[in-house]
């Protein structure tokens, strides 16, 4: 590794004071939006139902917000210990100077997790309508066969309309499962910057094989979990694949942002534009993957025009809040990337990866507020301070956790086998 030490590998990041007060800043002009968009809906006035009593209060939307960033920023966190334990297992050397970064992002997790199951626990009511308990009681008006077929997924071994122990045990077991292959893929890489030699990395490849198997089956059983089952009575088979393509974009391009961010800084000093321009063939390629199954998804439906089914798109291409956004949706996640980053060249200059990927971030942030709003708060919903105020607030707090963890090791896996592959890498 002669050439590779002419490297600093003992660089670290420094959070200074002055990129604190930035992610604070941008925090807080986030809650100011979020108490002014709060405001806006308590004092301009709620809708009410045919008897009089408020039929949306404010407190739904908020719920829904909640639950669009717990899912949303849930998604970068696992995504970056997926793509963390994909360079291993998978024997990338050109990734090594990176890892680092990818693994950061896992320290959102423990929050992640803790924040969903306070939302559940807070907000099921307004967030999920199988677990109102009148619709499995079939003497009650409100009977729905069709949930009630679903409720043992929910509550088994309990009484359907319960305590729904099966749903929150399947999230605790994820969320259980994710911190610990976390922290001990993370432990394995610290030990590894520690001793040296391969052992470590072998064990880290086969933890990371031990991880893609596990993650492969949870991420899509946690997406039927926590979004498709908003829309109880519709579902689709793509749906997890749906959720991870959107997950999986997103991370891409907030790696390839921070990454970036830390180059211009002046660190990371052994990637360069074939690094950068690897990052960018990511994010163009699943930009088309995650297209690729939002079309295939909406034509089968569309083509069998099966009621059930067909349901979910026309309560949000027919809708005077939605249907704008669906348009938005596929040119900032799809035409934008696509067209941007087709050539090399654009793939190797930070200003169009800056700009495409902060947009990216955005628009997959969209693609989930479309999946949950809708079947949430309905047409009281829409796109105002109050989402963007929130918004603002998470990207913060993440931001906060990711860097602050990042600054207590080593930016550069100095120990990595394949560092002098990655020293030479070109494309």
């Amino acid at each position: 590794m002669a050439q590779a030490t002419q490297y600093n590998l003992d660089q670290k990041f420094d959070f200074t004071e002055a990129i604190k007060k930035s992610v604070f800043l941008v925090g807080g002009i986030g809650l100011l939006f979020l108490i002014l968009g709060i405001a806006a809906a308590i004092f301009g006035g709620e809708a009410h139902g045919d008897d009089g009593q408020h039929a949306y209060h404010w407190t739904h939307r908020l719920f829904a917000n909640l639950w669009i960033n717990n899912v949303y920023f849930t998604g970068l966190a696992i995504i970056g210990v997926f793509f963390f334990a994909i360079q291993y297992a998978a024997s990338a050397g050109w990734s090594a100077p990176l890892v680092k970064i990818m693994i950061s992002f896992g320290h959102w997790l423990p929050i992640a997790g803790v924040l969903m199951i306070v939302t559940f626990f807070i907000a099921s009511h307004d967030l999920f309508h199988w677990t109102h308990s009148d619709i499995y009681d079939k003497s009650d008006s409100h009977y729905d066969s069709i949930i009630d077929g679903k409720g043992a997924f929910f509550y088994w071994p309990m009484e359907k309309g319960s305590f729904p122990i099966f749903y929150l045990l399947r999230m605790v077991l994820f969320f259980g499962f994710w911190v610990f292959f976390f922290n001990k893929l993370k432990s394995l890489s610290e030990q590894e910057d520690l001793h040296g030699g391969t052992q470590y990395w072998f064990k880290l490849r086969s933890w990371s094989a031990i991880f893609l198997v596990f993650f492969a089956v949870s991420s899509s059983v946690s997406a039927w979990d926590w979004v498709m089952s908003i829309d109880t009575h519709w579902f689709s088979t793509l749906f997890g694949w749906y959720v991870f393509a959107s997950w999986f974009v997103a991370g891409l391009a907030a790696l390839t942002l921070v990454t970036m961010f830390l180059k211009d800084q002046g660190y990371l000093d052994m990637v360069n534009d074939n690094h950068i321009h690897d990052l960018g063939k990511y994010v163009f390629a699943f930009s088309i993957f995650w297209t690729y199954i939002w079309f295939s998804q909406f034509l089968l439906i569309y083509y069998a025009n099966i009621p059930e089914e067909a349901v979910y798109f026309v309560e949000r291409l027919e809708s005077d809040v939605y249907g704008g956004f669906i348009i938005v949706n596929l040119v900032i996640n799809f035409f934008l990337p696509f067209l941007v980053l087709m050539t090399r060249d654009s793939k190797r200059h930070s200003v169009f990866l800056k700009l495409v990927c902060t947009l990216i971030l955005f628009g997959h942030w969209l693609d989930f507020f479309l999946m949950v709003q809708p079947g949430t708060v309905g047409q009281d919903g829409g796109l105002g301070l109050m989402e963007v105020g929130l918004l603002l607030v998470y990207a913060s707090a993440f931001a906060f956790v990711m860097f602050t963890n990042l600054a207590k090791g080593n930016l550069i896996a100095k120990n990595h086998p394949m560092l002098e592959e990655s020293y030479h890498h070109h494309i």
